[in-house]
């Protein structure tokens, strides 16, 4: 392979992407050089409407970045010079490349993150509405993946809609870092140009500026925590993925999703992959490794600005499309769902889940707990053996492992109820899946 040192050293073919934040950050600045009185107006009209149109023509693909351009920050402004000529080098004071490159990422992932944030949002409101469907659908609750006790379909999906709302406040979070403005960084030293850099930031839609000049031009942590933050979000995405390819299995046969989100077997026809939930899945893997591809990057950097730097686009800008992608096709894939009630309530009902109260009943009846457990566990063996849930076998078969034993005990025991007697907050109980409902009604 052949490859000059240009080349290898050239960033326009992943940082071009940058090109409208470059553009909106050159406006700001024409705008600003004009309000401290280093161009004129005139000039200023020039500069913003040759930017203008140079978007558009990008846009439209009438413009081109080529490798002679090496980054986004230079194509742009070879742009300019061709359009404007010499007016374009007046662009050049009180900023360089350094806060140019931070001022652009940091725009970029503003809008990213108000994009994914809209998409978490979206997500919510579908699993709210699902929830809302299902308060009365009965499911098995599984630990270890073995049927542990009964729940509801929605408090199920509540705990994932927790999940995703810590998602969407982590990002929030991580927006009020990215949204400030770097100072006129100069290599890191600053610039003996005193602009005001309010009327950028205002211009440009950020809180503040970063206090030193020296930071700014070399701090990621932005970055990394953009990344962190799609990172922990592809994995409850992951997790949901997982749920619902084994709940699709003609084992569980709990939901059937669209065929437009899976494929079929060429061979085997009768085989649905639940394809798009597998793919989410695996790029869950993919986002963890961009981020620790820019941890690595940066673990042993000296201050300031080094050109490793410059790798930092691949991993932030894949992440952030990962996510954004695999966000909206979950979403999309979920609306499709059909759910088999039916078949939830009878895996609960052969599940045997309801033996955690049979315990509780003969406690209640005052057999100590050793004793307990061995009577429960006589019971389920023998409701197994007689391919019967517990609920259904006759009090005389019943007696039979202990006197304790009433006709109360179906009351007790009946899957229904057993939901419906769990009293602690954020329980699976009809009632407290009711209350985190409205909760979430009144957050909004």
């Amino acid at each position: 392979m052949k490859l000059s040192a240009k080349e290898f050293m050239a960033s326009i073919a992943f940082d071009r992407k940058l090109y409208e934040e470059e553009i909106e950050c050159s406006i700001a600045h024409a705008k600003m050089l004009a309000g401290n009185g280093i161009i004129t107006e005139e000039e200023t009209e020039k500069i913003v409407a040759a930017l203008k149109e140079i978007r558009k023509e990008i846009q439209d693909g009438k413009l081109r970045f080529t490798i002679e351009h090496e980054d986004v920050h230079s194509g742009i402004h070879i742009f300019l010079t061709d359009k404007i000529g010499e007016l374009a080098k007046v662009m050049r004071v009180g900023r360089g490349v350094n806060d140019q490159v931070v001022a652009d990422s940091r725009l970029f992932l503003k809008k990213e993150t108000e994009a994914i944030n809209e998409l978490l949002t979206n997500l919510l409101d579908t699993l709210e509405g699902i929830a809302r469907e299902n308060v009365n659908t009965i499911m098995p609750g599984y630990s270890h993946l073995q049927r542990s006790q009964p729940v509801t379909l929605a408090h199920h999906f509540l705990a994932y809609y927790q999940m995703f709302n810590r998602d969407r406040k982590r990002f929030s979070n991580c927006l009020e870092g990215i949204n400030l403005l770097p100072p006129d960084c100069g290599a890191s030293a600053g610039t003996s140009f005193d602009l005001d850099r309010t009327m950028l930031a205002e211009e440009l839609g950020f809180d503040g500026f970063l206090p030193n000049a020296m930071d700014a031009a070399s701090d990621r942590d932005f970055a990394m925590e953009f990344i962190n933050c799609c990172a922990i979000a592809m994995t409850h995405l992951s997790r949901f993925c997982e749920d619902l390819i084994l709940w699709d299995t003609v084992e569980f046969d709990f939901i059937e999703i669209d065929l437009e989100f899976c494929t079929q077997s060429k061979v085997m026809p009768q085989k649905r992959n639940l394809d798009v939930a597998e793919l989410i899945r695996g790029k869950a893997g993919r986002v963890y490794g961009d981020l620790i591809n820019l941890l690595t990057i940066f673990k042993g950097l000296p201050m300031t600005y080094n050109r490793d730097m410059q790798e930092d686009k691949v991993p932030v800008m894949d992440a952030a499309n990962t996510l954004e992608s695999s966000l909206y096709l979950f979403v999309e894939m979920i609306k499709t769902m059909k759910i088999n009630r039916g078949n939830m309530q009878r895996a609960a009902k052969y599940g045997y889940m309801n033996a955690t109260e049979l315990f509780n009943y003969l406690s209640d009846k005052g057999i100590d707990s050793e004793n307990s457990a061995r009577i429960v566990g006589k019971v389920v063996e023998y409701a197994i053996n007689h391919g019967k849930p517990i609920e259904e076998l006759w009090l005389d078969d019943l007696k039979q492992f202990s006197q304790a034993f009433d006709s109360d005990v179906y009351d007790r025991i009946a899957i229904r109820n057993v939901i419906a007697s769990k009293k602690s907050k954020g329980s699976t109980s009809f009632k407290s899946v009711e209350e985190q409902l409205a909760k979430i009604a009144e957050s909004k």
